[in-house]
């Protein structure tokens, strides 16, 4: 079983967390040293070395949690309750929107996992490259799970390759957000998703 840690201790935790996360996105993560995180929040070293070991462990608790929080959307209790109901065509637009804005906003939430998906954070190794390709595999698995649920309920072609399928549309939602990111455009525009959407479903109900 998980420890649950302290309220004050999880606070603690989030603090050097998000400076951290800031300074890898200003400065670099090569460039972005222990000592620095602990300046910042006038804290000694030891602080920070009873919650990670290194900034890369920061990096990658940031990572997990994207995961976690994407595990929670494509929830299977909820995904079966919800096509259990035999939802029309209308209703399955509405959970797909829902699901493509709650994954949007998990990423913008950690616009850090956007731009070490897109190599923009300097400094960072093979392990963290390797950690990402398989954070996104993972996404990529989710979704490729849905889609083949969605072809075995009649739902979807039936010819689709679901992993070839969950690539395309985790691929491109990535790109999308970096592209409006990047622009400073909003990418929980809601015409913006509705349209992710119906181009997505266009492609894959029956």
């Amino acid at each position: 079983m998980k420890e649950t840690m302290p309220p004050k201790g999880e606070r603690r935790r989030q603090q050097i967390v998000n400076t951290a996360k800031q300074m890898f996105i200003d400065k670099g993560f090569q460039s972005t040293h222990i000592g620095q995180v602990c300046e910042k929040l006038n804290i000694a070293r030891g602080t920070v070395y009873q919650y990670f070991r290194n900034k890369k462990e920061i990096l990658f608790a940031i990572i997990d949690v994207v995961l976690e929080k994407m595990g929670d959307i494509f929830d299977q209790d909820d995904f079966n309750e919800f096509f259990n109901s035999n939802p029309s065509s209308d209703h399955i637009q509405e959970f797909i929107n829902k699901r493509l804005s709650s994954c949007i906003s998990v990423l913008l939430g950690e616009p850090i996992v956007i731009k070490l998906i897109f190599k923009e954070v300097v400094g960072v190794d093979d392990e963290v490259n390797e950690r990402i390709n398989n954070s996104i595999s993972s996404i990529e698995k989710m979704v490729s799970s849905e889609i083949e649920d969605l072809m075995k309920k009649g739902i979807y072609k039936n010819y689709l390759i679901p992993e070839v399928t969950a690539t395309l549309v985790v691929g491109g939602v990535l790109l999308v957000i970096y592209e409006y990111n990047k622009k400073k455009k909003n990418a929980l525009d809601a015409n913006l998703i509705e349209n992710i959407s119906k181009y997505y479903l266009h492609g894959v109900l029956k």
